[in-house]
C-alpha cells in the first residue's frame, strides 16, 4: 500500500561573505550566498555583486554563517568568478598593510593589484552570467564591464603564442631571397618554433608580420606547463667580476634570510652585472626574481642584457602593454612560468609563485612614487614584500635617496659600495661655467661651443641637457608684454615648432600657433627661454656636418622609437645628443666624452626642501653618461651662481659626501627621513572652499600633541585644469603615531560638508609638493 506522505525538503539558511569593493570607503560589505555553495567561496576569490545601480567586482575577505546586519537588507552575490583564489593569503596580507600604511581603502588597493581585465565586467557577459547564477538585470550600466565569467582561469596556466614555419614552394623562396631578415627568421623556424615575443624582439614585429602575410609562417598558442622554466634554462656567458663586484655578489648570495642591501655604486661601476650574477643563483634554485626599474621604455639596454643572459624566462611589465599582455604576464608570474619579471612601479603587486629576490634598480628615482589615487612608494612596498617572503631585497643606485642612505648608515640596511668604474673607464671630471656677462647662443656659452667643436672633430659624441621640451617656454608680445597663457592653469604656453602649436605642460591643452598678439594685435611676437627643440635647431646650424638628435617625450613617442634612437646613438649615427631627463636614465653611450647641463640655477632656489637632493642626483646621473668606455669624459655645469655652496660641494666632493652632509642638515632641520610626513591635498575651482576645508583639517590636527603641521600653502603648481591646489603637511617623529592620528583625521574629514564637493587626498611620505 503506497503512502501519500511527501517529505518536504528543509530550506537551507543562507551563508554570508564579507567583500571589499573598489569604492572610496574604508569598510567591508556583506552579501548572502547559498549555504550549499559555502565551500566554493574562499578568501581571495573575486565575486560579482550588486552595488547601488551598478555591478562591481569585489574580493572575498571572509565567510560566515551569521550576518552582521538584518538579513532583509543584505543583497546576494550575483556570481562567483573564481574556482581558486586570485589572491593568496600573503597577497591579502600585503593589501591590508598597504591600506593601513597609506590610509587607503583596502578594496581600492586590491583593485590596483589586479590587471584591468580581472577587475572589470565584459559588456557581453549578462547572458553568460544568467546561465550560471539566476537572473541578472539586462539594463546594466556601462560600469558593468568585466571579463570575469571565465571561472577556470586560475586553475589553468596561460598559453604562449609561438611562431611556426609553413612549407614553402620554390616561387615563395625566391621572393624571400629579397628580404634577408625574413629569410633568416624563416630558416630558424624550420629548425624549431620560436616564442612570438622572442621573434619580435630578435627580428621586429614588421619582419614577423611580413612572413605571416606571405603565408610562410603562422601563429599558434601552446599551453605552458606550470613551473617548467627552471629545468631547461640555458644561461648566457657571464663576465668576470672585479674585486668590489665579487664582494657584493658574495655578500648577497651568503644571505639566506630577509636582508635589505643598499648597493651604492658610482655610474658605470657594473651594478647590473652584480644583479645578473646574484639572480643566477636564485634562478638555479627554481625561484623567481622581481626587478623594479623606473621606466621600462627608458632602459631597453638593461632589459636586453637580462634577456641575453637568461633567455625566454624573462618577462616585462609596463604601461605600454595591452590589457591582454599584462594579464598574460600576471598569470605567468602567478603560475611560475617565468623566472624573472622586469617591470615598472606597479610590478611590485605581481603575484610570485616562488619569490626568491626583489631588486629595485635606481631606487632613488621619483617615478617609484605614485602621485595620485593610491599614493604608494614601490620601494617601500618591495621592502615589505621581501620581509614577508623572507627573501633578500637589493636597492641599487649611484645616488641613494636620503631615506635609503639613512637606513644604511643606521645599519637597518647592509651597505655595499662600488667605488670604481668597471673595466678601464674612469669617472668624468666635473667643472662649472660662470655665465655672468656672457652672450649665450641658444643657452650655450661660447666656451662650450668651442669644446663641442673639438670633441666632434675628435670623433666623439656630445650630450646637452635642458629640463624643458619644446622650442621655448613662453611666447611674448614685445609691444605690450602680453604672454600667451593657458587660462585653465594660469601658466604660459610652451611653443612647439615641431608640431607648430602652443602647449600647456600642466594640463596638456593645445592651441594653434598665434602670429599676432591677442591683446594689441601686434605682429612683434618673440620667445623667451629655451627648450630642446631650440637647442637642437641651433646646434644643427652651428655644426651642419654632424647629425643632431633630440631625445625627449615628444621625439620618443611610439613603441620602438626610443629603442631605435638609442641603437642609432650606439652606432654613432648621431653625434650631438640634446635631451631631457630621459638621457640620464642609465644609458650606456661609449662614445660620449662631453656632457653639458644648461640652466642648473632653476633647481637652486626651489621651495621644495628635496630640491638639493634631486639636483645632486640629476647632475650625478647625467654626468655618468660621459666617459663610460676607454675615453676620458668631462661634464660642464652652466650657472650664474658658480659660488653656490651646493654646486661647489657637489663638484669638488662628489655625491657620496654631499648626500651625507645633506642628511645632517635634514636631521638638524627635523625633516625626512628623520621625521615622518603626511600631506593633506585638496583642490577645487573655488579657492575659498579649499581653504575652509583645510582650515578644518588644521583644527583636527591641533588635537594631536605629538604632531606639528604647516599650511594650507599653495602647491608648487597652484592651479591646474581650473582647480586651485593647496596642501597642509603634518609631521611627527613616530610613524605609528602619525599614522593613527591621520587615520582619525581622514575619517573626520570625510564627514565634513565639503568633503564630497572638493577633490582631496592623503599622501603618506610625499616626495613632491607640486
Amino acid at each position: 500500500m503506497s503512502s501519500n506522505n511527501h517529505v518536504i525538503p528543509q530550506q537551507l539558511s543562507p551563508a554570508f561573505v564579507q567583500v571589499v569593493l573598489p569604492v572610496p570607503l574604508h569598510r567591508k560589505f556583506e552579501y548572502s550566498i547559498d549555504t550549499i555553495d559555502i565551500d566554493k567561496y574562499q578568501a581571495g576569490c573575486r565575486v560579482l555583486v550588486p552595488f547601488g545601480k551598478k555591478h562591481l567586482v569585489g574580493v572575498v575577505i571572509d565567510i560566515s554563517r551569521t550576518p552582521d546586519y538584518a538579513t532583509d537588507k543584505i543583497k546576494s552575490v550575483t556570481t562567483l568568478l573564481d574556482v581558486e583564489p586570485v589572491f593568496s593569503t600573503s597577497m591579502l596580507s600585503l593589501a591590508n598593510w598597504i591600506a593601513d600604511f597609506y590610509i587607503y581603502p583596502v578594496g581600492e588597493v586590491l583593485a590596483s593589484m589586479m590587471p584591468t581585465l580581472l577587475r572589470k565586467v565584459a559588456k557581453k557577459t549578462p547572458k553568460q552570467i544568467d546561465s550560471q547564477k539566476g537572473n541578472v538585470d539586462d539594463q546594466l550600466s556601462d560600469d558593468y564591464e568585466t571579463v570575469a565569467t571565465n571561472k577556470t582561469f586560475s586553475a589553468q596556466p596561460p598559453s604562449n603564442d609561438y611562431l611556426f614555419a609553413k612549407p614553402a614552394d620554390q616561387a615563395q623562396l625566391l621572393i624571400l631571397q629579397k628580404s634577408k631578415k625574413q629569410l633568416a627568421l624563416f630558416q630558424q623556424l624550420h629548425e624549431q618554433p620560436i616564442l612570438l615575443k622572442q621573434a619580435k624582439a630578435d627580428f621586429s614585429a614588421a619582419i614577423v608580420k611580413g612572413l605571416v602575410d606571405k603565408s610562410l609562417a603562422y601563429i599558434e598558442q601552446k599551453a605552458m606547463q606550470q613551473g617548467a622554466w627552471p629545468s631547461n634554462i640555458i644561461l648566457g656567458e657571464k663576465q668576470r667580476a672585479n674585486p668590489e663586484q665579487a664582494i657584493s655578489i658574495a655578500s648577497i648570495n651568503q644571505s639566506t634570510e630577509f636582508t635589505s642591501f643598499l648597493l651604492e655604486g658610482v655610474t658605470g661601476s657594473g651594478k647590473t652585472e652584480v644583479y645578473l650574477q646574484v639572480i643566477e643563483e636564485i634562478i638555479l634554485q627554481g625561484k623567481q626574481v622581481l626587478i623594479l626599474v623606473p621606466e621600462i621604455g627608458l632602459t631597453p639596454q638593461t632589459v636586453s642584457r637580462f634577456e641575453r643572459r637568461f633567455g625566454p624566462i624573462v618577462a616585462v611589465w609596463h604601461s605600454a602593454l595591452t590589457d591582454h599582455e599584462r594579464l598574460q604576464v600576471w598569470l605567468q608570474a602567478k603560475f611560475n612560468q617565468v623566472g624573472i619579471v622586469i617591470g615598472t612601479r606597479s610590478a611590485v603587486f605581481l603575484p610570485l609563485a616562488k619569490p626568491g629576490m626583489i631588486i629595485v634598480d635606481e631606487e632613488h628615482d621619483e617615478s617609484f612614487k605614485q602621485q595620485d589615487t593610491l599614493r604608494y612608494h614601490a620601494r617601500d612596498v618591495a621592502a615589505y614584500r621581501a620581509k614577508q617572503a623572507n627573501i633578500n631585497l637589493v636597492l641599487g643606485t649611484a645616488t641613494p635617496s636620503l631615506e635609503s642612505l639613512h637606513n644604511a648608515l643606521s645599519k637597518k640596511y647592509r651597505h655595499l659600495t662600488l667605488t670604481k668604474r668597471a673595466g678601464s673607464a674612469n669617472m668624468p671630471t666635473q667643472h662649472l661655467v660662470d655665465l655672468t656677462g656672457l652672450q649665450l647662443k641658444a643657452g650655450i656659452a661660447p666656451s662650450m661651443l668651442t669644446r663641442i667643436e673639438q670633441q666632434l672633430k675628435d670623433g666623439n659624441q656630445v650630450l646637452v641637457y635642458v629640463n624643458r621640451r619644446g622650442y621655448a617656454p613662453a611666447l611674448i608680445c614685445a609691444q605690450c608684454g602680453h604672454v600667451e597663457t593657458c587660462n585653465d592653469c594660469d601658466n604660459p604656453f610652451t611653443l612647439h615648432l615641431s608640431s607648430h602649436n602652443l602647449q600647456c605642460h600642466r594640463c596638456g591643452k593645445f592651441e594653434e600657433y598665434v602670429y599676432k598678439c591677442r591683446q594689441c594685435d601686434s605682429a612683434n611676437i618673440t620667445t623667451q627661454g629655451i627648450g630642446t627643440e631650440q637647442i637642437q635647431s641651433s646646434l644643427a646650424k652651428q655644426f651642419p656636418e654632424y647629425s643632431t638628435v633630440r631625445i625627449d617625450s615628444d621625439s620618443t613617442r611610439g613603441k620602438r622609437k626610443l629603442n631605435d634612437l638609442l641603437t642609432a646613438i650606439g652606432e654613432n649615427k648621431h653625434q650631438l645628443l640634446v635631451g631631457t631627463q630621459i638621457l640620464s636614465k642609465g644609458h650606456h653611450f661609449p662614445n660620449v666624452t662631453l656632457a653639458i647641463i644648461l640652466n642648473v640655477d632653476s633647481f637652486l632656489f626651489s621651495s621644495d626642501f628635496r630640491a638639493p637632493e634631486k639636483l645632486a642626483q640629476l647632475i650625478t646621473q647625467f654626468s655618468g653618461r660621459a666617459g663610460r668606455a676607454n675615453k676620458p669624459g668631462e661634464v660642464w655645469l652652466q650657472s650664474y651662481q658658480v659660488g653656490h655652496p651646493l654646486l661647489q660641494d657637489l663638484v669638488n666632493n662628489g655625491y657620496a659626501q654631499f648626500s651625507r652632509l645633506l642628511l645632517q642638515e635634514r636631521n638638524a632641520a627635523k625633516l625626512p627621513p628623520l621625521q615622518w610626513q603626511v600631506a593633506i591635498r585638496a583642490e577645487h575651482a573655488d579657492k575659498t572652499l579649499v581653504m575652509v576645508f583645510l582650515q578644518y583639517a588644521n583644527q583636527l590636527l591641533t588635537q594631536f600633541t605629538q604632531l606639528t603641521f604647516v599650511g594650507p600653502f599653495p602647491a608648487g603648481i597652484e592651479k591646474k585644469q581650473t582647480r586651485y591646489r593647496l596642501i597642509t603637511v603634518a609631521q611627527s617623529s613616530s610613524s605609528k603615531y602619525i599614522n593613527k592620528a591621520m587615520t582619525q583625521v581622514k575619517t573626520a574629514l570625510a564627514e565634513h560638508r565639503l568633503a564630497s564637493k572638493i577633490r582631496w587626498s592623503i599622501d603618506v611620505m610625499p616626495t613632491d609638493f607640486s
